[in-house]
């Protein structure tokens, strides 16, 4: 009779051993579960925020361009032979045009161009803002979208003055170099008259390349401030 309870013992108590081992196990199992699907989220939220910024950024930064040489009034048409002209209508026509039919430009400010920039940046952070979870934080959505498109002008400059440093330096001869010439050239002129030429040396895009970043820096630290203070 003993050996029959101390038989029933032992059954019980490995019974609740492996009934332990196996919650222990299955909750081990939950919480890699768990921790796979916070690393997907994650990886996936990357993945889409760097499509969201390339595709984004790019648009963007076609409607900024349109806007800076219509106000420069570069030549854009099929005719004037600018490369870059017949590209950024294809690109950003599809937005602008609609836009431009209730926004009328404003002296030589392509109202419709702009806004259509800071829409494609509002698009981005609110989508990113959707991926997140949607909580808090929506009033920072049209505040980051104004600062990404300020990063994005900063951006176009530092490109556009990178290409024609380096256009002069080749001194090639082409429509190309022309229409740098003209984008660049006008905000190079005040920096050329308080910046002469160094042994024969023109350092003025390599200030002007220097102002910008600082005005990245300033930016970046305003940015921080706005988002703080909401």
């Amino acid at each position: 009779m003993q050996d029959v309870k101390r038989r029933t013992r032992g059954g019980a108590v490995k019974r609740a051993f492996y009934g332990a081992l196996l919650l222990a196990m299955m909750q081990h199992v939950v919480r890699e579960t768990a921790h796979f699907f916070v690393d997907c989220s994650a990886m996936l939220y990357q993945i889409v925020s760097l499509l969201l910024e390339v595709v984004i950024g790019f648009l963007s930064g076609a409607c900024l361009l349109r806007l800076y040489m219509q106000y420069q009034r570069v030549p854009m048409s099929a005719r004037s032979g600018n490369p870059l002209g017949k590209f950024v209508f294809a690109v950003t026509d599809w937005i602008v045009l609609p836009l431009r039919r209730v926004l009328p430009s404003m002296g030589g400010l392509d109202t419709a161009s702009l806004v259509a920039a800071y829409l494609l940046q509002l698009v981005q952070f609110g989508l990113l803002w959707l991926l997140a979870g949607a909580g808090g934080g929506l009033f920072a959505v049209p505040i980051l979208a104004l600062f990404g498109l300020l990063r994005m002008a900063i951006s176009g400059l530092t490109i556009a003055v990178i290409i024609y440093a380096v256009l002069s330096w080749v001194q090639t001869s082409s429509v190309l170099a022309d229409v740098m010439e003209r984008l660049v050239a006008p905000l190079l002129q005040p920096i050329r008259r308080v910046l002469p030429l160094i042994g024969g040396v023109d350092l003025s895009p390599l200030a002007l390349l220097v102002m910008l970043q600082i005005a990245a820096i300033v930016l970046g630290g305003l940015q921080g401030s706005a988002l703080m203070a909401f």
